[in-house]
């Protein structure tokens, strides 16, 4: 990872005080967020779905020169794209140069009152015509129409739903996006849940579920008779485990949540088609108290196996960049602004230059 963090001229992460350990870490933005944040300055976007539904996002034009590509942000669970970390995404995006479309997944912050439901690690059937007309929208943010790289940075469980799309783009087919970061991203989702069961994580979970909860029972689509009742009273949910087995897994036509779990884990099928992936770059930090780092590891020893072997250029093979410290998307570091933390600057910096090579 050094030799990536030269290049971008990056320093390597460090923690901020008084922001220590992977709990404060993770907790920064909710504990003290920035008094400095401006105003929402977003334009409104809505992108159509089969069905009637749609969903909703917040462009962040570029500055005054035209733009090197657009790029999707697209949030973790419980989140959505008028959060603090979303949005100071986007300035550091901007700072570089790059268009942000801060996305909303089905039935998420402002986006709830156009999308019935809520979204799954893998909802690939709305992420895909969003995806596609993003690719339209690019070309509209240069003044002569021409083409632009589209990218994403997923955050956290929004990176799965981003990779677990792009596994299921036929590779024949032209590429769904043309570079990708996922920060804290889960790669293997059984093993996510089973950290959230530990006992040193039962506030972080029973703080998601309620959240879950509320957010579903919010729906003004209304909900199942079924799903009312199981949200409520003594029998409701207390592990994201149960919520996915009461609500993710039968709305998105999985028999049960480890069947679920099992189809919409990308580790697997990721270390299966590395060398054909567009340019990815997965951020994690050792000790992320939610997310385990042991997938990431995995995914990282395979890359080095296949540089080893040789016949695929490295240049061609996902980049993994681990630390030993940072939380769960949290990477807060010396010298950070209201237009960036650590990550935001990796992301940003590398989708750079990575897209520069389109023109």
């Amino acid at each position: 990872m050094s030799h990536l963090l030269e290049t971008l001229g990056l320093p390597p992460f460090q923690q901020r005080f008084p922001w220590l350990g992977p709990d404060l870490q993770t907790l920064r933005n909710t504990l003290r967020a920035s008094n400095k944040t401006p105003l929402e300055t977003g334009q409104t976007l809505e992108f159509a779905l089969p069905g009637g539904d749609r969903l909703l996002a917040r462009l962040d034009p570029p500055g005054l020169a035209p733009p090197k590509g657009l790029v999707v942000v697209v949030h973790g669970l419980g989140g959505n794209s008028d959060d603090e970390g979303q949005r100071r995404l986007g300035r550091a995006l901007r700072h570089s140069n790059l268009a942000a479309l801060r996305l909303n997944l089905r039935g998420a912050g402002p986006g709830r009152v156009v999308a019935k439901g809520t979204y799954a690690a893998s909802c690939t059937a709305d992420l895909l015509p969003a995806l596609r007309e993003c690719r339209t929208l690019a070309a509209q943010l240069t003044p002569g129409g021409g083409a632009l790289p589209l990218a994403a940075v997923g955050l956290s469980l929004g990176g799965t739903v981003l990779l677990n799309a792009l596994l299921a783009t036929d590779p024949q087919a032209p590429p769904l996006l043309d570079a990708l970061v996922c920060v804290s991203s889960p790669l293997d989702l059984s093993s996510c849940a089973d950290r959230f069961e530990r006992p040193r994580n039962w506030i972080y979970q029973s703080w998601l579920v309620r959240r879950l909860i509320k957010q579903t029972l919010a729906d003004p689509y209304g909900l199942l008779e079924r799903e009312r009742q199981g949200l409520r009273g003594p029998s409701r949910p207390f592990t994201i485990r149960g919520f996915d087995a009461l609500i993710t897994a039968p709305r998105w036509g999985f028999p049960g949540v480890m069947a679920y779990y099992d189809a919409c884990s990308p580790l697997r099928r990721l270390q299966q088609v590395l060398h054909r992936l567009p340019p990815l770059l997965l951020v994690h930090a050792k000790d992320d108290p939610w997310v385990p780092v042991d997938a990431a590891l995995s995914l990282a020893e395979t890359i080095r196996v296949m540089e080893r072997k040789g016949g695929v250029s490295a240049g061609l093979l996902p980049e993994v960049a681990i630390t030993a410290r940072g939380g769960h998307n949290g990477f807060h570091a010396p010298g950070d602004s209201p237009d960036g933390c650590w990550s935001d600057r990796l992301a940003a910096r590398w989708l750079a230059s990575r897209l520069s090579t389109w023109f």
